[in-house]
């Protein structure tokens, strides 16, 4: 039986080639000049593009930021599970590859499947996202190296803290490829958006609705919050505005 989740999966990766040659009307960095905006929170963009799309966009509650900050950019994947200890092959690197490689303002994904308890990151690697112009990491698993990463002040998003390697213990798979990330569903090139609430997915196909519904929350909100304050009822601003 095909599970909802991998219906998800199969109909945004066909939406996706799909939309390969789309053309949209604003560009990567326009979208992400007003994803940044103060008034775009994680929460106000996962109503939306759950209304958009009708699936949840948001990653399990324990994807947090190990200092408060935001972060928006573009997705690139990569893909890490456990090794057998009697597998002798060799595998390329190529979660180092894609730390090496991505666009700068990229939001590096590194899922490691069974591996909550595996640090995926630590100082080296985030050194080299910040030297490299990266906006940040959101990590399916664990980070370590925490209070060096703090002093550099260089975004990491993650499950779980630990001071366990991954060398040795975890396979590079692939990079630029679909991967489950907090429960939630990232494709290459997937906006990303994270901040103190959690982390948010907004596929790129939905990107021109999300930033119009974006705008109407905002427009309500500012106007609810006289009423609020003036009537001391929230009750009364949803009744004339629909929105909380």
């Amino acid at each position: 039986m095909i599970t909802r989740l991998a219906t998800s999966i199969i109909l945004v990766s066909l939406t996706m080639l799909a939309d390969t040659t789309a053309v949209f009307a604003i560009s990567d960095e326009e979208a992400i000049a007003k994803l940044r905006s103060p008034e775009n929170s994680t929460g106000n963009i996962a109503d939306a593009v759950e209304t958009v799309t009708g699936y949840r966009s948001w990653m399990n509650p324990d994807m947090k930021p190990i200092f408060d900050t935001k972060i928006v950019g573009k997705a690139a994947t990569a893909l890490m599970r456990r090794g057998l200890k009697n597998d002798n092959r060799t595998y390329p690197p190529h979660h180092l590859e894609l730390l090496d490689t991505a666009e700068p303002g990229s939001v590096l994904i590194y899922v490691m499947e069974d591996g909550l308890d595996i640090a995926a990151i630590g100082n080296l690697m985030a050194t080299t996202a910040k030297v490299r112009g990266l906006e940040g990491f959101v990590i399916d698993g664990a980070a370590r190296d925490i209070t060096a990463i703090k002093k550099m002040q260089f975004p990491v998003f993650t499950r779980r803290i630990s001071p366990a390697t991954s060398v040795g213990r975890m396979i590079a798979i692939n990079k630029e490829i679909p991967v489950i990330c907090g429960g939630v569903l990232v494709n290459p090139g997937d906006f990303i958006v994270g901040d103190p609430d959690g982390v948010v997915v907004i596929p790129r196909n939905s990107i021109e609705e999300v930033l119009r519904l974006l705008e109407i929350y905002d427009q309500k909100e500012t106007k609810m919050m006289p009423i609020i304050k003036r009537e001391k009822s929230i009750l009364k601003a949803i009744e004339k505005y629909n929105r909380y």
